[in-house]
């Protein structure tokens, strides 16, 4: 089928673009300058980015500086634009101009086609006249990653968070009394309970959960209101507190001008800690994920202390193998975000004088780490957590045959001698108890009192 065009004018000239298309000729340009990766700004970003601009153009309204017709009309299509039904018309690759213009001005000229078509031709609403009024892609751009990330962490990633660590928590309620071997270093250690264990899983995803809200307060901070360079220029001085106004109402957030709108615009610091966070949530993720793995594994030649969820057939080859595929796909997540993390930190270090310029990859990378944590959390504790159970006979098993449970001798008969009785146990065979029986080193009951596992689990 043929493709029709249409010819469509700006300031650098005219521009040839498919006619279905609404966008306008600076997006046309950066279509044809940046066929990269063919990775788009996500839909959460889209939805921030038409919130920022419906917001705008209901303070310029209120500001006198817009009229009513235009106003409401490019709020009609900036909510369209913030719900999705356009999605098509928003092409600019993420690798484009470090500052997004040309994601901005995709969206200027999407917004006032929409608009315009919605009024008579005499008023007809300009892409930078009107729907960019009062703004620059410096600080419309950082204004949308901030929203997008707060909304969402808070829509997304902290419910996932919250019910795991319920998940987690109730699991180390569940355990508490099955003990089991301690390890350390992947060797016999003192005896724990695999609830004790899970118990510290559950506290590492509720200090994560604590670390990404901590973050929450310096991505409300908005740098909208800056304008190009910090200084405000072209912008009425209400306008950044009537946006943020607007957005806070939306969202039912406490979004607030920056304090200091050449830090809100140069500098991406705040990006680098909420990242931060998030890669502290994808090593904590790591060592939960493969402490599940270690205590699955098996299930006869293994550890199999635990038994995960059987979700799906394990091999293509080995009939009846189930592996451990929920807490792999976390994995790789995790891996995704601590390289996100460094992308991140690398763009946020790439801000020169008034300016960043790696915003659209950073934006691309913060959501992604929160939307696949989010998703990669929530199945996991649907799919694994949730249904994972204790093999309490293979637990209680490997107590007896614990070597190091002659650290609890230690005390009674010195270290030299606890170490003699676990080195002759490991070359016999025999356990601790017996050994210690046999050459008498204290009473039988006394023995037995000191190596009684469920008396190890505390200060003694």
């Amino acid at each position: 089928m043929k493709t029709e065009f249409r010819i469509a004018k700006d300031s650098m000239g005219e521009m040839q673009i498919p006619a279905h298309m609404l966008y306008g000729a600076s997006t046309q340009r950066a279509v044809l300058n940046f066929p990269v990766s063919g990775l788009r700004l996500q839909r959460g970003f889209l939805e921030a980015l038409g919130a920022v601009k419906e917001a705008s153009a209901v303070v310029n309204r209120g500001l006198g500086k817009l009229d009513a017709k235009r106003s409401a009309a490019i709020v009609k299509a900036c909510r369209a634009v913030s719900k999705g039904e356009y999605d098509e018309h928003f092409v600019v690759d993420v690798f484009q101009t470090g500052s997004g213009t040309s994601t901005n001005m995709n969206a200027n000229e999407v917004i006032a086609t929409l608009a315009s078509k919605a009024l008579p031709a005499a008023s007809k609403v300009h892409p930078n006249d009107h729907v960019n009024m009062g703004q620059s892609s410096n600080d419309v751009i950082p204004t949308a990653m901030h929203v997008a990330a707060v909304a969402e962490i808070n829509r997304m990633l902290l419910p996932a968070l919250e019910g795991l660590h319920k998940s987690l928590k109730a699991k180390s309620k569940d355990f508490a009394k099955i003990l089991k071997s301690g390890r350390t270093h992947l060797q016999d250690a003192t005896p724990v309970t695999l609830g004790q264990e899970f118990g510290g899983h559950a506290r590492q995803i509720e200090l994560g959960i604590a670390r990404v809200k901590a973050v929450l307060p310096h991505l409300r901070e908005l740098a909208i209101g800056g304008t190009a360079v910090g200084t405000g220029l072209n912008t009425h001085p209400d306008f950044a507190k009537g946006v943020c106004g607007e957005l806070s109402k939306r969202y039912n957030e406490k979004f607030v001008e920056a304090k200091d709108h050449f830090e809100a615009q140069a500098a991406k610091d705040a990006y680098v800690e909420a990242s931060g966070a998030l890669k502290t949530l994808a090593v904590s993720l790591t060592k939960i994920c493969n402490d599940i793995r270690w205590l699955s594994s098996g299930p006869r030649t293994a550890f199999g202390e635990t038994s995960i969820p059987a979700t799906q057939p394990g091999s293509s080859i080995m009939p009846g193998k189930i592996n451990p595929v929920m807490p792999e796909a976390v994995l790789m997540v995790a891996a995704q975000v601590i390289g996100n993390d460094l992308t991140i930190s690398l763009g946020a270090a790439s801000g020169n004088f008034e300016l960043n310029v790696m915003m659209p990859v950073m934006a691309y990378n913060m959501l992604q780490s929160i939307e696949c944590l989010a998703n990669s959390v929530a199945l996991l504790d649907k799919r694994c957590v949730q249904g994972l159970v204790a093999n309490e006979e293979t637990c209680r098993g490997t107590l007896e045959k614990n070597l190091s449970s002659c650290t609890a001798l230690a005390p009674a008969v010195g270290y030299d001698t606890a170490a003699a009785l676990s080195k002759e146990a490991l070359a016999t065979g025999k356990t601790i108890r017996e050994i210690a029986k046999e050459k008498k080193v204290l009473p039988d009951k006394e023995i037995d009192r000191i190596l009684d596992p469920s008396k190890m689990l505390r200060p003694r």
